[in-house]
């Protein structure tokens, strides 16, 4: 059970306007196959009512190595590498039907319990996971991503319950989808960004007000989300 793999076919949903594999359908294919694996491992969704523990993620790093397209069949590939420093990592590949290695990941995630807060994890919890020590990255130590100076373009939203999840909670997807939204034009129309690192702070919630600023240093392309009256920090996106 160290390596869980699942196959998909890119459908309508997972695509952009170019007919390509779009990155919020990378997470989702990502998000997927390591729910997979917690269920497996006794430690899934399923599981929490018997657990009272629920997995909190808090980083993501994502490089397209190949952009996939509409119809391909893919296979979706993850493991665990163990945890540091009471957080658990977490990797992953996709693979084209020639076994090209088209995108790799890697994560970070907490364990909660849902009354008492941050659990400390026990060799015999981490073992259900029968952990690997392969890493898609070389020395990434998921340092933490830092709020740029000056920005130029802010981007208002208002939490929906479409953006509500299990959690009670902005899903972790759909700060992407905010990112994006507060792209100017002609960057998001330009740029692929074959490379994603999100960094998440405090949950959004329902009907909650957020404000998303912009800024660019050098090809590098940052947003950061926060409350309306700015002293919560949500989430750091970058785009690259």
């Amino acid at each position: 059970m160290a390596f869980i793999e699942h196959e998909f076919t890119l459908t309508i949903r997972d695509i952009n306007t170019k007919m390509q594999l779009c990155n919020k359908s990378i997470l989702s294919f990502f998000e997927d196959i390591g729910g997979y694996h917690s269920d497996l491992a006794g430690y899934g969704l399923k599981d929490i009512e018997r657990t009272r523990l629920s997995w909190v993620l808090l980083f993501w790093k994502v490089k397209v190595i190949k952009r996939l397209k509409y119809g391909d069949k893919i296979k979706v590939k993850t493991w665990s590498r163990g945890s540091v420093r009471a957080c658990c990592l977490r990797d992953y590949e996709i693979y084209n039907s020639n076994g090209e290695l088209c995108v790799i990941g890697t994560s970070k995630w907490a364990l909660t319990h849902l009354e008492k807060g941050l659990v400390k994890l026990t060799d015999e919890l981490t073992s259900n996971y029968n952990n690997e020590t392969k890493s898609v990255f070389e020395n990434f130590d998921f340092k933490k991503l830092k709020e740029p100076d000056n920005y130029s373009n802010i981007y208002e939203y208002t939490v929906s319950r479409r953006d509500i999840d299990i959690n009670n909670h902005m899903h972790n997807l759909n700060y992407l989808d905010l990112a994006y939204e507060a792209l100017p034009e002609d960057v998001y129309k330009n740029n692929s960004f074959d490379n994603i690192e999100i960094m998440y702070k405090t949950g959004a919630t329902l009907y909650e007000k957020l404000k998303c600023f912009y800024s660019q240093i050098e090809n590098e392309h940052f947003i950061v989300i926060k409350s309306e009256d700015e002293t919560i920090l949500h989430s750091i996106i970058k785009l690259y």
